[in-house]
């Protein structure tokens, strides 16, 4: 029996969008086993920290239709290269989402110096669907925090946290001016 085709599809998530789970449940119908591998990124100023980022992602995963397509998805957090990330999971594919010819010139840098730790391992690029090539996790926080409706990029479930996040921030902001400094 051969091995199981296993990807690495890795990202911040921060939040999940239309566009990420467009990618992801087209590359689970490339592999047998789809890693989404949830970076910690610190140093991108997260909205959400890892452990919510993974809640987050699981659980628009199990609100998936196809539940068998759901059934060989996992999510797990990484802080490592994410070459390394890839190995360790017994990954032979890491899949990239690409939005515009923008994404691609980065992108294929990161391939290439990918190759180049491990030229065991592909990268495979998928082109965002059209009716989602816009969306970026940054614009959707973005518009989320200036109380536009985000409802046609994220899902309800996502929705609901970012409001409560952004809550949570003017509540912490108030605390703050309000303190006798």
């Amino acid at each position: 029996m051969s091995q199981p085709r296993i990807g690495v599809y890795p990202g911040t998530f921060d939040p999940i969008t239309n566009g990420h789970l467009d990618v992801i449940v087209r590359a689970a119908a490339l592999v047998d086993h789809l890693i989404v591998g949830v970076a910690k990124n610190d140093g991108k100023g997260p909205l959400f920290k890892t452990a919510e980022r993974v809640a987050l992602v699981e659980d628009e995963i199990a609100h998936l239709p196809d539940r068998a397509l759901a059934a060989r998805i996992e999510v797990r957090p990484f802080d490592v290269l994410l070459m390394n990330f890839a190995v360790a999971v017994g990954a032979r594919v890491i899949i990239r989402g690409l939005r515009a010819v923008s994404d691609f010139e980065y992108e294929f840098q990161m391939a290439g110096m990918n190759s180049h730790l491990n030229p065991t391992v592909e990268t495979v690029f998928l082109m965002s669907s059209d009716r989602h090539q816009f969306i970026s996790s940054r614009f959707v926080k973005e518009i989320g925090r200036l109380d536009g409706d985000v409802g046609h990029f994220v899902s309800p479930r996502v929705v609901d946290r970012l409001k409560t996040r952004f809550a949570e921030q003017d509540e912490a902001a108030a605390k703050m001016v309000a303190a006798p400094g």
